[in-house]
Parts: C-alpha cells; sequence; structure tokens
C-alpha cells in the first residue's frame, strides 16, 4: 500500500497512548481446541496478510508532520500463544488483564493475538475451549473496526472497510465553516428541535484513580434474557441499578458514557463520539428505560447535525504541530472538579456466530474497554449470535469488591 497520513483524530488517540494507555482487547472464546494450532496460527496471518488494513504500521518522523500509515509484514510473532498457571476462566480473564502492561508499538504492530488453550469453564461451553484476544491499537480502530478486524482475521467473508483518506482543507475556512455550524446547533437547541447535552456531574467513588489491582468479569445472557427496548438501553438500566445498590444516596446524580458510531462516511480509523447519558436509579424500571432511550436518540440526532460534520472536518484540519503541542499540555495527574459520566458503557454487536478459530466455534465474545485517570469502572456490552455479555472492567481503588458488584448487576439483570 502507499503511505497515507494520519488522520488527526486517530493520532491523537496514537499520541495521547503515551500519557493514557488505550490499547484495546476483544475477547473471543471458542467452543473447543484448535486440532493443529500451528495450522490455526498460520491461518489468522495468511487472512491478516490478504487485508489492507492489517497489513500497516506507523512511521512517524517529522515532528512538524503528522504520523503516516506504511506497509508491514505480518509476521508469525503476531499470534502469541500464553501458558496459563490456572487453565480456568476465571484464571484466564486474570491473564487478560496483565496484557494491558504490555501496550503495542504502532511502530511495529499494532495488533496482536493473544491465544490462551486449553481454557476450562468457559460460560456456555462443556468441555475445554480456547480463548482469542486481539489486541488492537485506539489509532488502528475503534470498537466497531476493531471487531470487523477480528471477523476478518476469524473467517467471515465481509472485508473490513477501507477508510478514505482525510479531506484537506485550511484551519480558518473550516474553523469559521464548524463556527456558522455550532451557532445553527445552538439555535435548533434553543428552539426545541434538538435536546442540548448533559452537563457535567459529581465525582462519584467509580471516578477514582485506578490504582494497580485491577480485575474483569463477565456475565452471560440471550438476547431474550436482556430485558428492554434494546440491549444497550436493557444493559444501561441494570447497571443504573447495581451501581445505585453499590453506591447508595450518592447514585443520585448517576451518569454513563456511551460511545456511539457517527453517521456518514468514516474519513478516520475513529468514527465515533461519546453521549453521555443519565442514568435516573430513582425512575422504575420502565421510566427509566424510556428516559435512557430518549437520551441516546437525542444523542444520535446531535450526531446527526451538520455542527456534527463541520466540527469533525476543522479538528481534521489542525496542524500536526498544533496538536501535538496540545496532547503534550494534557496532565493526567490533574483531578477534575466535575466529570462528563461515572462510567462507560461500551455496546457494540459483533454480528453472527460464524466465527472459528482451528475448527472450534465462536461461543461468545467480550471486551473490557479500558480505565483513565478519573474512570475506574467501565462495562463492555458484546453480542456475537443470540449471545449477550455484559463484562466489568474496575480498579481496586474505585470498586473494593468486584465480585460483590458483579453480582449485583447478575441480580438487576
Amino acid at each position: 500500500m502507499a503511505a497515507q497520513r494520519m488522520a488527526a483524530v486517530d493520532a491523537q488517540f496514537y499520541w495521547m497512548s503515551a500519557k493514557i494507555p488505550n490499547d484495546e482487547f476483544l475477547l473471543y472464546a471458542f467452543d473447543g481446541e484448535p486440532s493443529d494450532y500451528p495450522a490455526a496460527a498460520d491461518q489468522v496471518c495468511r487472512r491478516a496478510r490478504a487485508c489492507p488494513e492489517l497489513t500497516t504500521r506507523v512511521r512517524d518522523g517529522s515532528p512538524l508532520t503528522y504520523p503516516r500509515w506504511v506497509s508491514a509484514t505480518v509476521a508469525p510473532d503476531r499470534v502469541v500463544r500464553h501458558d496459563l498457571d490456572e487453565q480456568t476462566w476465571a484464571g484466564c480473564l486474570a491473564a487478560v488483564v496483565a496484557l494491558a502492561a504490555d501496550q503495542l508499538d504502532v511502530r511495529r504492530m499494532p495488533w496482536r493475538l493473544h491465544v490462551f488453550a486449553p481454557v476450562l469453564d468457559i460460560p456456555g461451553v462443556t468441555g475445554p475451549g480456547s480463548v482469542a484476544v486481539m489486541q488492537v491499537a485506539h489509532a488502528l480502530a475503534d470498537g466497531a473496526r476493531a471487531a470487523a478486524m477480528a471477523a476478518w482475521l476469524f473467517g467471515r467473508s465481509h472485508p473490513v472497510p477501507a477508510v478514505r483518506p482525510p479531506r484537506a482543507g485550511l484551519l480558518p475556512w473550516r474553523a469559521a465553516q464548524a463556527a456558522r455550524a455550532h451557532r445553527r446547533l445552538e439555535r435548533d437547541i434553543g428552539a426545541g428541535l434538538l435536546a442540548p447535552r448533559a452537563g457535567p456531574r459529581p465525582l462519584l467513588p467509580t471516578n477514582a484513580r485506578p490504582g494497580p489491582a485491577r480485575s474483569v468479569r463477565t456475565l452471560l445472557r440471550r438476547r431474550s434474557q436482556v430485558r428492554g427496548p434494546t440491549v444497550t438501553v436493557g444493559a444501561l438500566c441494570a447497571v443504573s441499578a447495581a451501581l445505585s445498590n453499590l453506591l447508595g444516596d450518592a447514585a443520585g446524580t448517576l451518569g454513563a458514557e456511551v460511545p456511539m458510531a457517527k453517521p456518514g462516511e468514516p474519513h478516520a480509523h475513529n468514527h465515533f463520539g461519546n453521549v453521555v447519558v443519565g442514568l435516573h436509579p430513582n425512575l422504575g424500571w420502565e421510566a427509566r428505560a424510556e428516559r435512557i432511550a430518549a437520551e441516546l436518540a437525542d444523542g444520535r440526532r446531535r450526531f446527526a447535525h451538520p455542527a456534527t460534520r463541520y466540527a469533525d472536518r476543522a479538528f481534521a484540519a489542525v496542524p500536526a504541530p498544533l496538536l501535538r503541542w496540545g496532547v503534550a499540555q494534557f496532565d493526567a495527574d490533574v483531578r477534575p472538579v466535575q466529570v462528563s459520566g461515572n462510567t462507560v458503557v461500551s455496546s457494540v454487536h459483533r454480528g453472527p456466530a460464524d466465527l472459528t478459530f482451528g475448527g472450534a466455534r465462536v461461543a461468545l465474545t467480550a471486551g473490557y474497554p479500558a480505565l483513565s485517570p478519573v474512570m475506574g469502572l467501565t462495562h463492555g456490552v458484546h453480542g456475537i449470535g443470540d449471545t449477550v455479555a455484559i463484562s466489568v472492567h474496575a480498579a481496586e481503588s474505585a470498586v473494593p469488591d468486584i465480585d460483590v458488584y458483579l453480582g449485583l448487576l447478575d441480580a438487576a439483570l
């Protein structure tokens, strides 16, 4: 492939990763072990070599320009097999947490596949199974794009969509267009055509700075068992109830950040934004679900407003030195007085249960959104076929006993 300039939003994720690690970890559990592991690993590498989006790395030469995506060789070391001290589902999840300590160097490889086998007690799997975890640098993909990449590696025929290079444009002109569109957005909000964005809210214990002790857990449900108009809304309602029971009276202002894909053709590997919704723990279940669904719909309508498109174009035109300088000013040690949300709930449906690894069929897929200096508790909601995994990633500093919280979430679901 010809070298391609990295989009500004992707470069921001890349440069910010030096301050806040942001690799993504996509877990896929399979009903069985590969009968021939070397052949299974080689098949993954051959699939990757056939996908231009998976045969790239970053070249970051001059501080005056944006990094570039260049061709990369997919060598056998892209697939790494790990021996578990405890060959159980719990032991595997502990090993997955430990993977975050070794972030990818995107100048060498922006993705890697970790394999654990055999693994016993995988939910929904009767005998020994295997677990594959795709580690992806955020600069390479957002959640939906990373899921498409993993699906290709595991045999799905749909190719990973190509991303058109960022549009050219001068920042002053793009900024003027964005300012006009923003004023129109404010007029539309004032006229009641759009709902305003949620305001900041107080910090809660879940916003504690994550310490080194961290854990992940996953609950499994069939789609029909998740109450609500959508899986995302049902999961948010359950998180609301569980956190309300965990935090008590302090939970009245609960809010969650929900990543949502933006409309339109993507011009960057990351094509999403965060919608903040209130979790309304003081409402009954039906009223809570209705309110959360309405706030998600409001966020979707705001993303569809021209102001979003023009703001993205203006950001894409920011000169590389200016964006590098801006990222360098970020101080991860500064504690804000207020935050957008008290937790994250990232929800992605990863398609039909048609994936295989070494002849074993996929049983479930899960994900554990990264923690950050002001986010000590995150949730992943991931479906494949009719199976939904609701996952928790928590630091002990924010949630002292993750299993107590998991019990509350299990009951709320």
